[in-house]
């Protein structure tokens, strides 16, 4: 087996879930992009790719519900891959029923297996069908609540300049249990044990950006007992996925709403990650929505 120099991104998902977008932002990293490429010739095109004496670095291939029975064939693709020590990564987008129901709506399209029917008829059967290659996935993106820059920013972390058998790259969110767990993560934490600030005179109104939140939250024992032992936890889970082939995990921690204490975390765990050597993003999905009750 030839020495692989070349970084291999398949990127499938839902109709509306940001398939065209993923791919555009691919193309602006110096991926050699092919949209549907016959699943039977996946070996053979990799192949003369891994031919190419290094003129051909990165490369992505985008397939979709389209292809019809394709899929029947892709997976006998993807084992032939496995078994010549190829490796590749799956890239997989998805998103709610209402928000794709929304795309589809304002867009004027109709989605490819419900041409004449309902939106959520063609989503369920699509779900179905690709239920099995999104069990194969590196990486799962909902882009339900993303933005197009969002998007190209999670991207270009993950695929960006990093070169293929380096090291892994990690993403830590917060998030609030009250809008629903954060579907795409790889470890959750919950740290709704930790005090509250929201009952706190003075600090309902801030996030765990601010510094008053920051010093209550990182002020109590129980506080920093936790982040100390999750430390020594993913010190020595990380190595573990990296032998694994892993490249990306993200890192969810929740607390009621999203707002002060998983804030707080997040950029606390991320910055001890990114003293380790890992390259991290921090992310918070929750922080800036209106406080409520419970927070």
């Amino acid at each position: 087996m030839m020495k692989q120099e070349i970084r291999i991104v398949i990127i499938t998902g839902l109709s509306g879930a940001g398939k065209s977008q993923a791919v555009r932002c691919l193309e602006d990293l110096g991926y050699y992009c092919v949209d549907n490429l016959p699943p039977s010739l996946l070996p053979k095109f990799i192949e003369l790719c891994l031919q190419s004496d290094g003129k051909i670095p990165r490369i992505a291939l985008v397939i979709d519900i389209r292809g019809g029975r394709f899929f029947d064939s892709l997976f006998e693709s993807l084992d032939s891959l496995n078994q010549q020590g190829i490796y590749y990564e799956i890239l997989f987008l998805e998103a709610a029923d209402e928000i794709l129901v929304r795309r589809f709506k304002e867009s004027r399209r109709r989605h490819p297996l419900s041409p004449l029917g309902r939106v959520l008829e063609g989503i369920a059967q699509e779900r179905q069908r690709l239920e099995e290659l999104r069990g194969r996935a590196n990486k799962i993106i909902d882009t339900s609540n993303l933005s197009v820059h969002e998007l190209k920013e999670q991207i270009t972390e993950l695929f960006g300049s990093r070169s293929v058998g380096s090291q892994i790259t990690l993403s830590v969110t917060s998030f609030g249990y009250k809008y629903g767990i954060l579907m795409d993560a790889d470890l959750v934490m919950d740290v709704r044990f930790l005090p509250n600030p929201y009952y706190v005179e003075g600090l309902r109104e801030l996030t765990g950006t601010d510094e008053r939140v920051k010093k209550f939250v990182l002020g109590h024992e129980v506080t920093r007992s936790f982040i100390t032992q999750f430390i020594q936890l993913l010190k020595f889970l990380i190595p573990h996925y990296i032998a694994e082939g892993k490249t990306h995990l993200g890192i969810a921690i929740g607390c009621t709403g999203g707002q002060h204490r998983s804030v707080v975390m997040a950029i606390e765990i991320g910055e001890a990650l990114g003293e380790m050597g890992y390259p991290v993003l921090v992310k918070h999905r929750d922080r800036t929505r209106k406080v409520s009750v419970g927070v």
